[in-house]
């Protein structure tokens, strides 16, 4: 077995020892079970998905770390985990701040491994290898907050208001989903200095994924016509 499979299997571990102790005696069995199941579905996807597409291990330990903060706000439920009380003093807010850390974490964590998955399979360069993997986390950003609407309309009005931890806050969702885009855009900033220092073809790359093939064409109308006459 390959070491990176080994440290794979290391993540893993860590990640079941935190996720034990934060099933036992969770402070709202409801709500954590809700949590949860974006654990039930996305762990054994990324462990599968894995088989055939590895990721590099910074991918996976990034990927590791989300979890596990949104595994410890499951425990507790988001609006009274305690490091979000020292949050909230440090910040001189009126709410538990946690929430708005996992939700920066989802941005500034999981935007390199969208980026991974991205560059690889589109085999996109320059300007868009940034700019739309951040598009792409802020778009699983409001997928996110659109479940988290449907699920708590559907479930007991008591969980499903921890669920959505809005705390009072009529745009809650919003600010989320900005502090997702502030994370993942400083995600990409720390990868563009990155490759700044030790890509050499940074500059021809950025402005190469700018210029037009000569033999581009319109889509739309355009393409169609040309199934059509395929046909």
């Amino acid at each position: 077995m390959k070491k990176s499979s080994w440290y794979q299997i290391f993540l893993i571990i860590i990640f079941l020892a935190i996720w034990i102790w934060a099933a036992i005696h969770p402070l709202y069995r409801h709500d954590w079970l809700l949590e949860n199941y974006l654990i039930f579905i996305f762990v054994p996807l990324i462990i599968i998905a894995g088989i055939y597409f590895r990721l590099s291990n910074l991918s996976y330990t990034l990927i590791t770390i989300f979890m596990i903060l949104h595994v410890i706000g499951s425990h507790y439920t988001y609006a009274e985990v305690p490091f979000g009380y020292i949050l909230q003093t440090i910040f001189h807010s009126q709410r538990n701040m946690y929430d708005r850390l996992v939700h920066f974490s989802f941005g500034l964590l999981l935007a390199y491994p969208i980026r991974e998955v991205f560059i690889r399979l589109s085999k996109t360069k320059g300007f868009w290898g940034y700019y739309l993997p951040l598009e792409l986390t802020l778009a699983f950003s409001a997928v996110y907050e659109i479940v988290e609407w449907l699920t708590a309309s559907i479930v007991n009005p008591t969980a499903g208001l921890a669920f959505l931890g809005t705390q009072g806050d009529v745009w809650d969702a919003q600010k989320d989903m900005l502090m997702a885009g502030l994370g993942a855009l400083i995600s990409m900033l720390i990868i563009v200095i990155i490759n700044l220092k030790y890509n050499k073809k940074f500059w021809q790359e950025f402005k190469e994924s700018f210029k037009i093939s000569k033999n581009d064409k319109p889509l739309g109308e355009v393409k169609l016509k040309e199934f059509l006459k395929k046909k």
